[in-house]
Formats: structure tokens, sequence, C-alpha cells
């Protein structure tokens, strides 16, 4: 997504996030469950969108705190489509309560979701994708691909010639690792 490079710096919105998060390391539990879930909102909009709307989708999914989230009934359901700050859409919604059933479930299987992502790596992107769409539900190939992205699993984020690129390398994203490991194994 170099593209992303040039045309994000000094947006309101875009600049932020290219600057600051996209392609960094992340594993704190609700900071994935966001991540994912923006990622489910994003499909078939604009990430503008996103990015405008996500103060609201923040507040309305409680800060993404996975117990919560997933103990939403139709109650909760109720009120999220009835939020106009967010993005209403009946199985967009669904499937992040699902989604916060699965990482909470991997407290037991894996001791969190970031380990679970961790216990996964190195993944094909093909490989990923059908890992999530066996796991998550709407996990399709560009979800799931961007989500890893942005997350410092998949590489793509950043021209190498981006200064953001040079600060994410100090912090040796998983798959940059990867990436030095195949070009000097032993």
């Amino acid at each position: 997504m170099s593209w992303y490079c040039d045309s994000a710096p000094g947006h309101p919105l875009h600049g932020p996030y290219h600057d600051e998060e996209y392609g960094f390391p992340l594993s704190g539990e609700a900071a994935l469950l966001e991540r994912l879930s923006l990622e489910i909102f994003q499909a078939g909009l604009s990430w503008e969108i996103v990015l405008k709307k996500r103060p609201a989708i923040h507040q309305a999914f409680e800060k993404f705190e996975v117990d919560r989230v997933a103990a939403y009934g139709k109650r909760e359901t109720k009120r999220l489509l009835a939020d106009v700050g967010i993005i209403r859409n009946r199985l967009k919604v669904a499937a992040i309560i699902d989604n916060a059933l699965r990482v909470k479930e991997m407290r037991q299987s894996h001791q969190g979701f970031a380990a679970w992502i961790a216990a996964h790596h190195p993944l094909s992107k093909a490989e990923w994708v059908k890992l999530f769409k066996k796991t998550f539900k709407f996990t399709g190939g560009e979800i799931v691909g961007e989500f890893l992205m942005s997350i410092g699993y998949l590489p793509g984020t950043h021209r190498e010639d981006c200064p953001v690129y040079g600060r994410i390398a100090k912090l040796n994203p998983p798959w940059m690792e990867t990436t030095r490991r195949e070009r000097f194994p032993g």
C-alpha cells in the first residue's frame, strides 16, 4: 500500500493513522479486536469513512473490551444498529460480537488473541485467510490481509523510503523478522 505513503501524510485522518499505527506491532487484546473490527467495518466502504467514525465506534463498542462485547445480546445489538455515529450494518455488528467470543476463547487455547496470532506465524497470506475464515466471521482476503499488515504480521504497509518504515523497522515486526530469517538462514 505504498501509495498511502504519498497520500496520507498531512491528511487530518489518514496522516495520524499512517504515521502512528499502520504497520506497527500491536498486541493488546482490545486493540487487536478493535483493529480487526475496523477492517470488517471498512468492507465496501472507504477507509476514510471508518477513520471518521472510529471515535464513535470505539465508544459504542465500549473500547472493545472483549468480555463486554462478547456478552452483547439483542439489546446491545439494537443499540448499536440505532447509533448513527457508527457504521450500522447488521452482519458486520453480529460478526464483531461473535469474533469477541472467539477472542475470549483464545485465552484458554493460546493465552489470548496476540498469542494465537504469534503461534500461527509465519503463514502465507492465503494460509492466514483460510485460518481466519475458519476461526472468525466476516474475514475475507482483503480484511485479513489489511489486518495483518496493520499489526506488523505481513509486509507492505510502507515504502522503504517512507520515514515511518524506519521507525517500524526498529521495532522488528514479525514480518520483518521472518524476511530476515529467509534471507539469512542459520
